[in-house]
């Protein structure tokens, strides 16, 4: 055992438990409370396990995907969650999170950090099989949240059906399939009234 290493991984373990912390402008699907970030990235862990068939590429590595989302969000342990309708905090995203990579991975021993690392900068990137599956439930998770709580938080921040298509678009990407039902979805939820045209 190297207890150096090991040292620098109970540290991290330590900081990633700060994901908790993180509250998200999702709400829970009882409308009790909003998740935090680490029920989001274990609840798409779990939506990779089970709808991987319906992925674009049906060769992909679904151990791959489960690594990449529960790793996705860990920068916001220092950049915050943005609202992905929040077109102003979207101007220094990218300069935030990058800057969180850094500090939050190389707690982990370089092997490890390079790797976590590896995989963050491919969702991000959004080119392989693996990262665009990843990314197309990303964008699945909150907007199923929405329709099934009535889209108080689309309501809430004044979200018409254009900018849920534009933001969800990139579910087709990933997962043809997921696109044409969260396209029924969302026609649904202005048909109820939950989203405004």
């Amino acid at each position: 055992m190297n207890p150096k290493r090991l040292e620098q991984q109970i540290a991290f373990v330590r900081e990633a438990d700060k994901l908790k912390t993180i509250d998200r402008q999702t709400l829970l699907t009882d409308a009790s409370r909003r998740e935090n970030d680490a029920e989001h990235s274990w609840h798409l862990a779990l939506m990779a396990l089970l709808l991987g068939e319906y992925a674009g590429d049906k060769t992909l590595n679904l151990l791959h995907v489960v690594r990449m989302v529960l790793i996705h969000d860990l920068v916001e342990i220092d950049a915050g969650d943005t609202y992905c309708y929040d077109e102003a905090g979207y101007r220094d995203k990218t300069q935030r999170e990058t800057a969180a990579a850094e500090r939050i991975f190389n707690l982990l021993p370089p092997d490890q950090a390079a790797g976590i690392r590896a995989l963050w900068d491919e969702f991000e990137a959004s080119e392989t099989p693996e990262s665009k599956f990843a990314n197309a439930l990303d964008r699945l998770q909150p907007l199923m949240h929405n329709v099934f709580t009535d889209g108080q938080m689309w309501k809430r921040h004044g979200i018409v059906k254009s900018q849920v298509i534009d933001r969800n678009r990139k579910i087709a990407d990933g997962a043809p399939d997921l696109w044409t039902f969260a396209r029924s979805l969302i026609e649904k939820a202005v048909d109820d009234g939950h989203l405004d045209p």
